[in-house]
């Protein structure tokens, strides 16, 4: 009778340890790699960015964009970071193609995560105009004739912008539908913080609250992708 026992509860360990290993298909671990990438683009992107800062002469977080960065001697290190971490989120934008099947914003998200991504490259290799006393020696204020590649830096990166800002309000929408409630509001909020740091850098305003404003809002649209892939991540099956 015990033997029995023992011989039906090794079978059904061994069954239920199949299952498990056929959970984790060669598809989920593709889908779960592409989202860890939605999940790392934004520390690499801060702390990179971050460590310039804190190193750079003459840079300052009060006065200066991060994407000034991209200017001065060491102006490749900041382009790369741009270009990296925009393969990262498109990388990502695949890995929720693939785990929103069905519901709101299945097809836009990825697409807008996807228009983001390439703004972001697009934004590295069209570098930011040298301003506001950066690099060192720089006039202070806009420049007076902006390049072509700046401009195209300020249309890349309005429309990434406005990309993201659309994700998390479609996310909103998504989560509220399935009754989380957190999640939806928290986007909600993020999309809203941001367009908000957007408009007011967008307005011209030199003072530092709307800079430290707006570094704020960055902040917070990365820290939302990193926690929406990974909730996305624990759900993938």
């Amino acid at each position: 009778m015990d033997t029995t026992f023992a011989g039906s509860a090794t079978a059904a360990s061994k069954n239920s340890g199949a299952g498990r290993a056929v959970e984790c298909t060669p598809g989920t671990r593709v889908t779960r790699s592409l989202l860890g990438y939605g999940v790392l683009a934004g520390p690499f992107y801060v702390v990179v960015s971050l460590a310039q800062a804190a190193s750079r002469p003459g840079f300052d977080l009060r006065r200066h964009e991060w994407s000034l960065l991209a200017n001065g001697p060491a102006g490749w290190i900041q382009v790369v970071n741009l270009i990296v971490t925009g393969l990262m989120v498109g990388a990502a934008a695949a890995g929720y193609r693939r785990a929103l099947v069905s519901g709101v914003g299945r097809r836009s998200v990825p697409l807008l995560l996807a228009v983001f991504a390439a703004d972001m490259v697009g934004a590295g290799i069209c570098p930011a105009d040298p301003m506001a006393g950066f690099p060192v020696g720089t006039p202070d204020g806009p420049p007076v004739a902006p390049s072509m590649a700046g401009l195209l830096h300020i249309a890349f990166a309005g429309i990434g912008f406005l990309a993201v800002i659309a994700a998390t309000f479609v996310m909103a929408v998504r989560f509220a539908g399935q009754h989380h409630r957190s999640r939806s509001v928290a986007s909600a909020v993020t999309g809203i913080v941001f367009l908000a740091g957007f408009a007011a850098l967008a307005s011209g305003s030199t003072a530092a609250a709307t800079n430290l404003a707006f570094t704020a809002a960055v902040l917070l649209v990365w820290a939302w992708l990193s926690s929406t892939s990974v909730y996305l991540y624990r759900r993938v099956s």
